[in-house]
């Protein structure tokens, strides 16, 4: 009993509650209602939660979403990141700690959509809950998903560029990493308007989103098209080309991201971007964990959950609740291991 208590008491600092989020308005399996969580889980599940990385700050709000509705609810999380979407070994022997360690469910947010297939369908058919958090999982080996479709996020951003204007549109499009289902779904969206729209489409090319590797995407752009009339960019991009505009005046054209980071928002509050759309990140992983929570307890949950999509401009940014995308100041990204529960003597 004694080394259980001292495991509760190291724990102990994440059990602070949290404000409520709730509820909020979701699509719950194509149903706009309002989304209530659980009050506290009836015991203290052991949660591992999987991320792709740490780099672009969009994941910094992840990990402080899941952590605060972890300590809302009274469970443990566990937190890993990548480090890249080029690290899926990473990712998967990570999945395989967790499961040494015999976490009680998952929460995934993927560096492929099918890169961890084998494993996903040896947990559900274990009946160990498995929740796919935003990147998207193919298939059928998840329990339910807490995303927001970025096919619609990107058209979302695409038809705010195409009511700008009226004349044709060059437009600049800075994807993200290559083979990504959420980057998929974004060129989708973006497809999808091209064919009905007057729009010359000018593709950036793929990589991974950290600043070096969108740096290096903006200047080989704006050395093979010299104008645009809009870019539309990953949260990571936006800034890039926001910094190139800055050195290059010949080079300026609004910018839209496809979705809203910590640099994002503090670009729009400059009005160095002409707009970003949301996915409100924060309120997806705590959904995500809440839908965990409610697997392990045996209720019925949706098979997919989406808070709304909005669309932030230097216009309207004071009016929408930040704590939905954002982590509070000096908030850094949040690792931790999955602690193991010792026997009780």
């Amino acid at each position: 009993m004694g080394k259980l208590i001292a495991v509760l008491l190291v724990w102990w600092p994440f059990m602070a509650s949290s404000d409520n989020w709730f509820p909020v308005t979701v699509q719950a399996d194509g149903v706009t209602q309002p989304y209530q969580p659980l009050a506290k889980a009836n015991k203290i599940w052991r949660i591992c939660a999987l991320l792709p990385h740490g780099k672009d700050h969009y994941w910094w709000g992840v990990a402080w979403g899941l952590s605060e509705e972890a300590s809302r609810l009274g469970v443990m999380l566990g937190i890993y990141e990548a480090g890249g979407y080029d690290q899926p070994d990473k990712q998967r022997a990570q999945l395989q700690q967790c499961r040494q360690k015999k976490a009680d469910a998952y929460i995934i947010a993927a560096i492929a959509a099918d890169g961890l297939s084998p494993e996903l369908q040896q947990l559900v058919q274990a009946g160990i809950p498995v929740i796919d958090l935003i990147n998207g999982i193919d298939g059928d080996n998840v329990t339910s998903h807490s995303v927001v479709s970025f096919t619609d996020m990107s058209a979302t951003a695409l038809r705010y560029i195409l009511q700008q204007s009226t004349k044709p549109i060059r437009l600049g499009w800075f994807p993200g990493p290559k083979g990504a289902a959420w980057v998929r779904d974004a060129d989708l969206g973006v497809q999808s308007l091209i064919q009905n729209g007057n729009i010359t489409l000018l593709n950036a090319g793929y990589g991974p989103p950290d600043a070096f590797h969108q740096a290096g995407l903006t200047r080989q752009f704006y050395q093979d098209h010299h104008a645009v009339d809009f870019v539309l960019a990953n949260a990571v991009a936006a800034k890039a080309v926001a910094q190139f505009q800055l050195r290059n005046p010949v080079s300026q054209s609004p910018i839209v991201a496809y979705y809203a980071n910590p640099a994002v928002i503090e670009m729009l509050q400059m009005q160095q971007l002409a707009a970003a759309v949301t996915d409100s990140p924060v309120l997806q992983a705590r959904i995500a964990v809440d839908l965990a929570v409610r697997s392990l307890q045996r209720e019925k949950v949706p098979k997919r959950v989406s808070p709304q999509i909005e669309v932030l401009t230097p216009a309207n940014l004071a009016d929408f609740d930040l704590s939905r995308l954002l982590p509070p100041d000096e908030q850094w990204i949040i690792r931790r291991e999955l602690l193991d529960i010792p026997a009780q003597d």
